[in-house]
């Protein structure tokens, strides 16, 4: 049986369109494609630095009647499962960095305004593309425990500096899922 073909909507909930957010969202494009992904809540301004990774809304995801949606939640009580892809149309993911403990800011700025079912991935907290990385294998078909994960990884900047990432990584071929665009960024930076 063949999945029907969702959209992956990323609400863009950061104060500005930072670079790791750009990174983060053309690996998204890169996941499921330009024609499956929308963007949401993005400032005028911005919206032509994202128009070739997907389509791009400045309205918030909260003010659209979306038919089917699911809201991708760790507090959810439910874990996604391959099924779920035959009931939801829309994966919303908040476009956030998640905060080291987490503040719980998907409950606190998105699932409280949009009606529509929720699902975890996990308690764990992942980056925004990686979160859609693992939605979309289980939509193809793949169990949640059939996915390998690494939780944090320490990314070495020069000789003396290193810094370590607290988030959870799918693995892929035995390595942490990782933009290398996103390790250049984190290398450049001047201060952390």
């Amino acid at each position: 049986m063949e999945n029907k073909k969702q959209t992956y909507v990323i609400e863009h909930l950061e104060p500005k369109l930072f670079p790791w957010c750009l990174i983060e969202y053309k690996s998204i494009s890169k996941i499921v494609g330009k024609s499956n992904l929308w963007f949401t809540n993005i400032k005028q301004k911005d919206k032509s630095k994202l128009e070739k990774y997907g389509k791009v809304f400045t309205a918030s995801v909260k003010s659209m009647k979306l038919d089917s949606p699911c809201i991708l939640n760790p507090e959810a009580s439910q874990l996604l499962i391959p099924k779920d892809s035959d009931k939801f149309k829309y994966f919303i993911f908040g476009g956030i960095l998640g905060d080291y403990p987490p503040r719980k800011r998907t409950t606190e700025e998105l699932t409280k305004f949009v009606k529509g079912k929720q699902r975890h991935i996990g308690k764990q907290q992942f980056s925004t593309d990686n979160a859609v990385y693992v939605v979309h294998e289980i939509a193809k078909g793949k169990k949640m425990n059939w996915i390998k994960f690494k939780n944090k990884i320490k990314i070495r900047i020069n000789d003396i500096e290193s810094i370590i990432l607290p988030y959870y990584y799918p693995l892929i071929k035995g390595n942490p899922r990782i933009s290398t665009e996103l390790i250049k960024l984190l290398k450049n930076k001047k201060e952390f």
